[in-house]
Formats: structure tokens, C-alpha cells, sequence
């Protein structure tokens, strides 16, 4: 969904650390504070809303989210 050299250069902005995309759950991951960063999609490219108010916690966030 994100493309590759986009995803490399993502950092977590909370702690800055690295983050990894899960496509079932449509979010950009940052395991260290175990958050989840929505993906909205545009068209046809998907967008990472890198922002801590938009970040749920990986607890409340469901696994198997459908993504179009």
C-alpha cells in the first residue's frame, strides 16, 4: 500500500523510533509505544496520518480492518 521509499524515511512522531506498515489493519505501526497511525486512501495512493492525535493504541485496534 505505502510505497517503499516513503515507508524508510517514516519515523514514529512520538518517540522517533522505526515503524512498520500492516496493511490489515490499514496503519503504519510503531511497536515501541504501541501505536497505530491510521492509512487513508487518496485516489489511488495511501496516505499515513503521522500525527499523535490521530495514533489509537494497538490494543484497541482491530487486526482485520477491510481495506479496499
Amino acid at each position: 500500500m505505502i510505497d517503499k521509499a516513503l515507508l524508510s524515511i517514516l519515523a514514529c512522531p512520538v518517540c522517533k523510533g522505526p515503524v512498520h506498515e500492516d496493511s490489515t489493519r490499514a496503519a503504519i505501526i510503531c511497536e515501541t509505544c504501541q501505536l497505530a497511525y491510521p492509512l487513508k486512501q487518496s485516489g489511488e495512493k495511501w496516505l499515513p496520518l503521522m500525527l499523535k492525535e490521530e495514533a489509537s493504541p494497538l490494543q484497541e485496534m482491530p487486526a482485520e480492518k477491510k481495506v479496499c
